[in-house]
């Protein structure tokens, strides 16, 4: 405690009745991002004490849902669950409480309990955050955005690319209220992904329309993909480009003579093989700082 009691963002947060100074971990990634609208239906799992449901209720006003294995204690207009995320049980709650309309926002700043084992310590917070990461695919809207906490280490980058193949737009930001001792960082993934292609995937598909700018217009699974140089009538191998929350982009590969058997090439729905649009490192020069060690615990040296 006696860390805390000269910390600023404690301090702060005890003369601002927020339950703790992650709250303006929250208010930063906010201010930076943009995160939460008003009337956004937000899910905050891992949310004890409370205090990101705090600032979440503050900067939405609408529907709030906070899921802990403690108990959370009661906050004025907003619903609390305790569970465990990884169970199925607690899962059903939760989607009963997106509805069919689902949420706007899923945050998580949750962590795992520490055995002070640096390597073990980081596959547990990894394992934590593909539950969340789960668990936001199932309840999230089309366009939707995730926030996640995640301590660096040598799985985070994997981690990071699984995120990005499921959203147009993800990065990663450690906000000024992490400790300058702590190896956290969030990742803020937005506009969520549903539609049924992936990027770098190939189709055999019939081009059907012409769209305004002369690209040639194909449907997979009623989804719109726009193939450049492709007139009506054209049967062709695309190769996806780009994926929107709405349509995509795509190139012709080679002109067939008639529609193949397999017109999906054996790619799988959903694949996670999407490079993110826009991502703040190097993804195949980056290395997690050798020196950075997370709160209450330090890398073997």
């Amino acid at each position: 405690m006696a860390r805390n009691q000269k910390d600023f963002y404690y301090q702060q947060a005890q003369k601002e009745g927020y339950r703790s100074r992650a709250s303006y971990k929250l208010k930063q990634i906010q201010e930076r991002e943009n995160v939460i609208k008003r009337r956004d239906t937000v899910v905050d799992l891992g949310a004890a004490p409370g205090g990101w449901l705090q600032v979440a209720k503050e900067l939405s006003g609408g529907r709030i849902l906070g899921v802990d294995l403690q108990k959370i204690d009661e906050i004025d207009r907003v619903t609390t669950i305790r569970g465990d995320i990884t169970s199925d049980s607690t899962i059903e709650k939760i989607l009963e409480f997106a509805g069919k309309g689902g949420v706007d926002v899923v945050l998580c700043d949750a962590a795992p309990n520490l055995t002070g084992n640096w390597a073990l310590d980081h596959a547990r917070g990894i394992e934590l955050n593909r539950a969340a990461f789960e668990c936001a695919k199932k309840i999230l809207k089309a366009k939707g955005i995730f926030v996640v906490k995640v301590f660096q280490g040598d799985m985070f980058k994997q981690f990071f690319d699984d995120v990005g193949s499921e959203f147009v737009h993800v990065k990663a930001y450690a906000p000024q209220a992490s400790r300058s001792t702590s190896a956290e960082i969030y990742i803020i993934a937005k506009k969520f992904l549903t539609a049924p292609i992936r990027k770098n995937q190939y189709y055999a598909v019939e081009i059907v329309e012409t769209g305004t700018n002369g690209d040639g217009i194909a449907y997979i699974d009623e989804f719109v993909v726009f193939v450049k140089e492709a007139v009506v009538g054209d049967i062709v191998k695309i190769k996806i480009r780009d994926v929107k929350p709405n349509f995509a982009f795509a190139d012709v590969e080679e002109k067939l003579e008639k529609m193949p058997e397999n017109p999906r090439y054996d790619n799988p729905i959903q694949a996670r093989k999407q490079i993110p649009i826009s991502a703040d490192y190097d993804r195949d020069n980056y290395k997690p700082p050798a020196e950075t060690v997370r709160d209450n615990m330090r890398k073997p040296q």
